[in-house]
């Protein structure tokens, strides 16, 4: 392809498509593993992963396969009716999450939308009131309740009036928390690792007393996972590792192996506040997304051993950038979610790895985040470092 139809690409997009997005000037036509190439066959080692969706790389085989195959049987069908997809996809979540019973949506923000509406039908059937407390520097999703849940002023001007019924509480501060929860508090909740705030990790003793305090105070505890799990951190849900199990976790991002899905996970006790006509979806759980799943759980499964040998490698190759160069604040990961905080906004940072042939991106202004696919091997990881390297020597 030219650079003459590269440019009708892009002058298109801007002629036919709400603005909604900063995009890079560049159009990425093939996937394969740990990269993606443009329209002039330039390749790029996908650092970002889609924000953490493609875990498993980019069209993983099996993925595929299960795509191909599913796509000739049967695509969608309404949930008025059963699909075994579905219901194959529930049982692995289930079986995975420790939890009882899922439901099946499009996206993380579905996801956690689903999740508010249960905890507070279920507070509602307990005789309490549906105030949700969430942390400062979160981020729930784009819808308008998930804005709200979302406490940042940049997600919410211009979208008021904003739904009510939410309080915002420090992170990883117990304290603060327990001043904050009232008669009127339904739910808690939290990412067990912040990912747009920046890659934050939750303290270990943070959350086991947020369960407790939870557990005190008839309380239900919602992990949201779209970003940290799918074996991101290490574990195919990442509040393994603090040994804490939540009433309801939410999941999409990278469930899908790329193909769009969203879910919720929730304890019997609670799951049963929704009853039929309670909530849905048109194509939540439809055959061809679940299919897609399914095939990822599977690759997730055996990357897992991967992912925290290569996290501990990324984390300790960007030490030796921290301790080299004085604007490299801290060094944030658990997995292959990291994060790497500068004393300056990294977005110049972002463009330049990009022209050396990396995908990276910045968040929070200053913390260059990274989410490699879950196959990212040494070389990689080599490769991307020293390119970082040159960049950070030019500054």
């Amino acid at each position: 392809m030219s650079t003459l139809e590269k440019e009708q690409i892009i002058s298109d997009e801007k002629k036919y498509v709400i603005g909604t997005y900063g995009r890079v000037p560049v159009v990425l036509v093939k996937g394969n593993g740990m990269s993606v190439y443009d329209t002039e066959g330039k390749e790029y080692l996908d650092f970002l992963a889609g924000i953490g969706v493609n875990n498993v790389g980019h069209c993983h085989p099996k993925v595929v396969e299960a795509i191909k195959n599913q796509a000739e049987t049967l695509i969608h069908v309404s949930n008025i009716y059963y699909n075994v997809p579905q219901i194959e996809l529930a049982k692995k979540l289930v079986n995975l999450s420790g939890l009882d019973k899922a439901f099946f949506c499009n996206s993380g923000a579905e996801a956690n939308e689903a999740a508010i509406k249960l905890a507070r039908k279920y507070a509602k059937t307990n005789g309490k009131e549906g105030e949700i407390i969430t942390m400062e520097h979160a981020f729930h999703g784009r819808t308008l309740t998930t804005i709200t849940a979302t406490p940042k002023a940049k997600y919410q001007e211009g979208f008021e009036p904003l739904p009510t019924g939410f309080k915002y509480i420090p992170f990883n501060d117990i304290d603060a928390l327990k001043a904050g929860i009232s008669e009127k508090t339904s739910a808690i909740m939290i990412e067990p690792v912040q990912g747009e705030g920046g890659i934050h990790p939750a303290d270990k003793e943070y959350l086991k007393a947020v369960r407790k305090l939870c557990d005190e105070n008839n309380i239900v505890l919602i992990f949201d996972e779209v970003q940290c799990g799918m074996g991101r951190t290490g574990t195919v849900f990442s509040y393994e590792q603090y040994g804490v199990l939540p009433d309801i976790v939410t999941l999409a991002k990278g469930l899908g192996g790329g193909f769009p899905i969203g879910a919720m996970v929730a304890k019997s006790e609670i799951a049963s506040a929704f009853t039929p006509g309670s909530h849905g979806t048109t194509f939540g759980g439809n055959p061809l997304a679940c299919a897609s799943s399914a095939a990822a759980l599977d690759v997730i499964s055996g990357l897992l051993d991967n992912t925290v040998e290569m996290g501990e490698y990324f984390k300790n190759s960007l030490k030796t950038l921290e301790e080299k160069y004085e604007f490299v604040k801290e060094v944030r990961s658990l997995g292959l979610m990291v994060g790497i905080e500068l004393t300056f906004n990294g977005s110049d940072i972002v463009s330049k790895m990009f022209q050396k042939g990396f995908l990276i991106n910045c968040t929070s202004d200053t913390v260059l985040r990274f989410l490699p696919p879950l196959m990212v091997k040494k070389e990689h990881i080599d490769a991307m470092i020293s390119a970082l390297d040159e960049v950070f020597s030019e500054i």
